[in-house]
């Protein structure tokens, strides 16, 4: 992997060494399934159910991206699902959507890294 390539995933909170690590160092590997990330429904889920007041789907939801994220290594938002789905396996919906906005950013951060590599 090229140095600037790997320097933008990291930027974007993707520790590479680790998800190479999982994908048995292919990186043709790693990258298919990361760039796959971006059609993972999980955030929309999770973002209605937090509107809906529903912590059950809205644990679902987090607890599923929390998974996602950490098989791939997006360390950062890996941390803040995880904030959200700790906040909902509690039944406290009011500390979820005050993690959202972490969330969201580092969600953000991820889309647009992936998207340079396409």
């Amino acid at each position: 992997m090229d140095a600037s390539k790997k320097a933008r995933l990291e930027e974007a909170g993707i520790n590479v060494e680790e998800a190479l690590n999982r994908f048995m160092n292919n990186e043709a590997m790693m990258m298919k399934f990361l760039l796959r990330f971006p059609q993972d429904k999980n955030l929309p889920a999770l973002r209605a159910a937090l509107e809906a007041g529903d912590t059950e789907a809205g644990y679902t939801a987090a607890h599923t991206l929390k998974g996602v994220t950490g098989n791939l290594s997006m360390t950062r938002l890996y941390a803040a699902a995880t904030a959200v789905s700790d906040s909902l396996r509690r039944q406290d919906l009011a500390a979820a959507k005050a993690a959202m906005p972490e969330l969201e950013q580092m969600y953000a951060r991820i889309m647009k890294a992936l998207s340079e590599e396409t």
